[in-house]
């Protein structure tokens, strides 16, 4: 593949992921943009998430999102043959990542412990939904249902109503976590000269982020309920809704700031040393009355005026946007991807900037293209024998 530049930190490496949806493949394709050598294995007619939408001008949008400058080679992972052949390719690896069904590549005679003994220098990389203890360790995890299972459900959403966030936090965040998981990996072999075993589980990952509702409910007051935009410890931090039906968000961290706010945007000083509102934790028991004050003001300004107050306040704001206001926003970064079909798409940029990885637009075609499903059967397999 041409994605690999001997000036990128991982120029050299070879990753193997036997992947599908979004977890490892994000974690795999962070891996590619840093110039390692990805091959995606993928059963026969391409990984599922291939067809989840067709937003990409006809390729599905997670697709498009997180397997750029991958290698595709399609095989029967219980075809006999197939799987001598994945054998070769790992016996040169130096990553191999999978997120199947847990057991699954045990079962097929790829468990990664198997693995790292016959291959003392190979990283292995789990992702499950549960890990591989416990009661839950075999039923499937799928983000919305571990945003369940974890509580956050319970703490998301409008008072009276929970939700979802609304993108797939499990899967990013597990994807992000075994990447790092993998990197310390790539660390400790520079040391010692020894592969090791990386598990991450979605559960885990979402479980982690809800430290500090858990330690509120265990040794607080309780957990927070739903609170929609509200903060539920800090007032005012919210939105509030301008005369041209636009909404802002201000974010109050401490006195100093809400003192700011009442004299130099609300033009009411009165209001700090109101003994309702002196005080955050008086501000958060108050907070209907607060609200009313706070809501007020707004509903008499267009949002752009509100916007010039409290920019020149120095108070702490920003727009709630769409999805297409996201972009139209002037702080956003894109590039093209590059589909099978010959065609291009924009996508929002990497979100680390680094002086040793070059731009995409730098980079060669491949690293922003998006293969076809089994697009390199023939090359592998000409490559490593098959």
């Amino acid at each position: 593949m041409t994605n690999t530049q001997n000036n990128l930190p991982f120029s050299g490496l070879l990753v193997v992921a036997v992947e599908q949806a979004v977890a490892a493949p994000l974690c795999s394709s962070r891996l590619a943009a840093a110039g390692a050598r990805v091959i995606k294995i993928e059963r026969h007619g391409g990984d599922f998430a291939r067809n989840y939408d067709a937003a990409a001008r006809g390729e599905a949008s997670y697709f498009v999102w997180l397997n750029q400058g991958k290698e595709s080679l399609e095989l029967n992972l219980k075809d006999p043959d197939d799987q001598q052949f994945l054998q070769r390719i790992l016996a040169k690896a130096d990553v191999f990542i999978q997120n199947l069904a847990p057991g699954a590549t045990g079962r097929l005679g790829f468990g990664s412990d198997e693995l790292r003994k016959a291959h003392p220098r190979l990283i292995t990389c789990d992702i499950s939904g549960y890990g591989d203890e416990g009661d839950y360790r075999k039923m499937k995890a799928y983000d919305f249902l571990v945003q369940c299972e974890t509580g956050l459900v319970s703490i998301n959403g409008a008072p009276g109503a929970m939700g979802r966030v609304g993108v797939s936090l499990c899967d990013i965040g597990a994807g992000l976590n075994a990447l790092i998981g993998i990197q310390q990996a790539l660390f400790n072999r520079e040391k010692t000269g020894q592969g090791s075993g990386v598990k991450v589980s979605l559960f885990d990952t979402l479980a982690d982020w809800m430290n500090v509702p858990a330690i509120h409910e265990k040794y607080g007051s309780g957990a927070p309920e739903p609170a929609g935009m509200r903060h539920p410890s800090i007032a005012p931090y919210g939105g509030y809704a301008s005369s041209d039906g636009k909404t802002i968000a201000i974010s109050i961290q401490n006195e100093r700031e809400w003192v700011t706010l009442c004299e130099k945007v609300l033009d009411s000083p009165e209001l700090a040393v109101d003994p309702r509102f002196d005080t955050n934790n008086k501000r958060v028991e108050n907070r209907p009355a607060l609200e009313e004050s706070v809501q007020a003001v707004f509903s008499r300004h267009t949002a752009s005026e509100m916007c010039d107050q409290l920019l020149t306040a120095g108070i702490a704001f920003g727009s709630v946007n769409s999805v297409a206001g996201l972009l139209r926003h002037p702080q956003l970064r894109q590039r093209p991807v590059h589909l099978p079909g010959g065609e291009s798409v924009d996508i929002i940029d990497w979100p680390v900037l680094s002086t040793i990885i070059p731009p995409p637009g730098a980079q060669p075609h491949a690293a922003n293209a998006v293969a076809r499903a089994g697009e390199h059967n023939e090359a592998l397999r000409r490559e490593f024998g098959g």
